[in-house]
């Protein structure tokens, strides 16, 4: 199968939040009821059970005043997932067209795969012990179906399809954004994380939609993926090691410092 990918035109988001009702639908998950708290998001993040939102973000554009950028937001399913790599139980897995799978029957319930993710996106689904992510409608896709957030969405907002053909359409749209009063307008997911198959088409730059700029993996989740977890079979016995020639030294010393002051006494 063919290189797929979700091209996200946020510019033609209505925040109708069509796409989260399918997502809800598709996956069988129960409504996750949050309080309001002074905004039209319905959620302050995607959780365990509510694998994509539409997010609101107030801007001030100097020319145009101020302006909602709505954008909906789920897993990036990068080509090389730090979550991948920093799970300890091989739970994810690639699809040949492009998909991050998590398989729920190998999760531990760790969460590396969290701390890992720049965007945070596998949340931890406490009664059932592991963790939950969007999937890219691997089941539908593989069955000549779309992803039931692009097949519900009104407006045009979402298309799914090859990638040669939806990455032209992306670079058209931002070309004709630049050239009609959006000169920020850029691509969002091409070079990021080494790449990705969730690309957004944005009006400003990324900060304006809360998205980071330059996503990496933070040092502490780099450290136990290149040097902890692939030497752990060694460093824990090596480390016991070390803890019992320190108990016997220590105790050592310490009778040795106390041999000259006992003969003294004597």
């Amino acid at each position: 199968m063919a290189k797929l990918i979700k091209v996200i035109d946020v510019t033609k988001c209505t925040a109708c939040r069509g796409c989260q009702v399918a997502c809800k639908n598709w996956n069988q998950n129960p409504a996750v009821i949050e309080p309001f708290t002074g905004s039209y998001q319905t959620h302050k993040d995607t959780n365990a059970e509510t694998y994509t939102i539409v997010k609101f973000n107030e801007y001030v554009d100097p020319a145009k005043g101020v302006r909602w950028l709505f954008r909906k937001h789920q897993c990036m399913h990068c080509d090389n997932p730090a979550c991948m790599e920093a799970c300890p139980r091989q739970a994810y897995s690639k699809t040949e067209w492009g998909a991050t799978l998590h398989d729920i029957n190998r999760c531990i319930g760790c969460q590396y795969c969290h701390y890992a993710c720049p965007w945070s996106v596998p949340k931890y689904l406490k009664r059932e012990d592991v963790v939950t992510k969007c999937t890219l409608c691997a089941n539908r896709v593989e069955a000549g179906l779309k992803p039931a957030c692009v097949q519900t969405c009104p407006s045009g907002a979402l298309q799914f399809g090859d990638q040669g053909e939806l990455m032209a359409y992306a670079q058209e749209r931002v070309s004709f954004l630049r050239n009609n009063g959006f000169p920020e307008a850029t691509l969002y997911g091409v070079n990021e994380m080494g790449g990705c198959n969730v690309v957004y088409v944005l009006a400003y730059s990324p900060d304006k939609y809360g998205l980071p700029v330059n996503p990496k993996v933070s040092g502490q989740v780099s450290f136990w993926q290149n040097i902890v977890q692939p030497y752990a079979g060694w460093l824990i016995p090596l480390a016991l090691g070390a803890s019992v020639v320190s108990f016997f030294t220590t105790r050592l010393i310490a009778a040795s410092e106390r041999a000259p002051e006992e003969g003294g006494n004597e």
